[in-house]
């Protein structure tokens, strides 16, 4: 019986061609097959690379991954040699490709990782905050409710946080992050990483959600945002919390919603918080 093929994931640079390692380049020119979440750019990259004509590539997105995954399974069990590939960075981090390794596994395949750019990292290290631990949450939800959940669960975290946005929401998010985690946190803007108009502007969120107010950001956005200083919202006496549950509540959420978010917030038993804020709105 032939031995399954190997699935290499190659990260692929951010923004300047450069960053392409020769292994990465030698994978891309060697594969059988490359896979990726946008064609296009898949081809201008593999002729940087003196590729010639090169493998076959197809698509990997959201919609087709689920599919793709089969074909790529099917290929790896004929011996295939396939390359796994995002438009830019590290695949499978915020974007297509965790089905098409899982995959690859259930071949017996042999998944070979690439490292190399990656806009988490870059942000991380150019933002001037604590990389000793970190927390990457990839995309923040579109609706400001959702996200105002989604920080509220992490306020307490001393990690520092590190999200993916788009320029169009960024101002909203920044305005979020800053009522939720508080204005003075600190907090970077990292916008066109490795590419010519590179930029960090560091600074509180509070001024940052006033900077960007009347002026989104342009092209490609990582948001990094200091941890909690140790004097987190797990320490809320009960008094706290019922202010915190009006606070919420007269931004229209139910009590349910801000016993939900406060028990995210605080690590106290959702039943607990939600006596305290019931008290509060009766």
């Amino acid at each position: 019986m032939k031995a399954p093929g190997r699935l290499t994931v190659v990260a692929t640079p951010l923004g300047d061609a450069r960053d392409l390692s020769p292994r990465a380049a030698a994978a891309l020119r060697e594969a059988d097959l490359i896979v990726a979440e946008d064609t296009r750019s898949a081809r201008r990259l593999l002729a940087e690379t003196g590729g010639g004509a090169g493998p076959a590539i197809v698509s990997c997105f959201d919609a087709n991954e689920a599919a793709r995954a089969a074909e790529v399974e099917a290929r790896l069990l004929a011996g295939a040699n396939v390359v796994l590939i995002s438009e830019a960075g590290t695949p499978l981090v915020s974007d297509p490709g965790y089905r098409i390794v899982a995959a690859a596994i259930a071949a017996g395949a042999r998944v070979v990782p690439v490292p190399g750019p990656s806009a988490v990292l870059a942000a991380l290290v150019g933002a001037g905050l604590p990389t000793d631990r970190f927390l990457f949450l990839g995309f923040p939800p579109r609706k400001s409710g959702a996200r105002r959940r989604l920080f509220g669960s992490v306020r307490a975290l001393p990690f520092t946080l590190v999200f993916y946005e788009s320029p169009l929401r960024t101002p909203a998010t920044l305005v979020d992050l800053a009522a939720v985690l508080g204005a003075d946190r600190r907090a970077c803007v990292a916008r066109e990483l490795t590419k010519p108009h590179e930029e960090f502007v560091r600074d509180s969120l509070e001024a940052l959600a006033a900077h960007y107010a009347d002026a989104r950001p342009l092209g490609e956005v990582t948001l990094v945002v200091a941890g909690a200083d140790g004097a987190g919202a797990s320490d809320l006496g009960d008094d706290e919390i019922r202010e915190r549950a009006a606070q919420l509540m007269a931004e229209g959420r139910s009590p349910s919603d801000a016993a939900r978010e406060l028990a995210a917030l605080t690590g106290r038993p959702r039943r607990e918080v939600y006596a305290l804020v019931a008290q509060k709105s009766g």
